[in-house]
């Protein structure tokens, strides 16, 4: 299997403040990896690096390409979608307009993001701003989804919300494993649900990766230790 994402020995600095260490980690095409770790530990770091929103020193390949030189907006054109923590709708735009704003041709189009987030159908000419935080979580994702992309970054979009919401969620995350092929990097602190959707782990501890392997390896001591469950 290939390998479409590959970051190794990646650093990466805000100002004089040095905040990863050595990030390795390796996503194969179509398989879900799970980034985990307490909070503070780099794992939203990594991924501003992989988004090319923050400068970073390392290799950092995306199907082959090397990211290190480009912008955001190119990196995003390669086929990554991010949904980042926080949500970040354009909250006097509709759930509609929202959508619209990102769309590029390809599967996923209103109805596609619709089939998966029912609410968002029924909602579709609401402002953003009118959402609860669950609907907005699931707006930021369909956002994401119109690109189109290759590879889906979910950044903690599970955080906060209520636990029907969350399931909600978890349940779609599963349906795009299942049908649609996607490769997903997940930020995640809920290993319970993500057991049920990843295939591999990498686990950081200030900023260094310290374990990597299928998830159902994972020691039972070393998620006490690293992860606090």
């Amino acid at each position: 299997m290939s390998a479409l994402l590959s970051l190794k020995n990646i650093t990466a600095h805000y100002g004089a403040s040095q905040a990863l260490f050595g990030v390795d980690l390796t996503l194969n095409q179509g398989e879900v990896l799970a980034l985990m770790g307490r909070n503070g530990m780099g794992k939203s770091t990594t991924i501003k690096c992989i988004c090319r929103m923050l400068a970073a020193k390392g290799e950092i390949r995306f199907d082959g390409t090397d990211l290190a030189p480009l912008p955001s907006h190119k990196a995003a054109r390669l086929g990554i979608g991010l949904v980042p923590e926080g949500r970040r709708c354009f909250a006097d735009l509709t759930v509609s307009e929202n959508l619209m704003a990102s769309a590029r041709p390809g599967a996923w189009d209103q109805a596609a993001v619709g089939s998966l987030f029912p609410r968002l159908a029924e909602r579709h000419a609401q402002r953003a701003a009118s959402l609860s935080g669950g609907e907005q979580q699931m707006l930021a994702i369909g956002r994401a989804l119109m690109t189109n992309p290759r590879l889906l970054i979910l950044d903690e979009a599970t955080e906060g919300l209520a636990p029907l919401i969350r399931q909600e969620i978890w349940d779609a995350i599963g349906r795009l494993k299942r049908d649609s092929g996607l490769s997903i990097l997940i930020v995640d602190k809920s290993l319970k649900e993500l057991r049920q959707v990843a295939d591999t782990a990498v686990i950081l501890d200030k900023g260094t990766s310290i374990w990597a392997d299928r998830l159902e390896n994972l020691p039972t001591d070393l998620a006490h230790k690293h992860l606090g469950i």
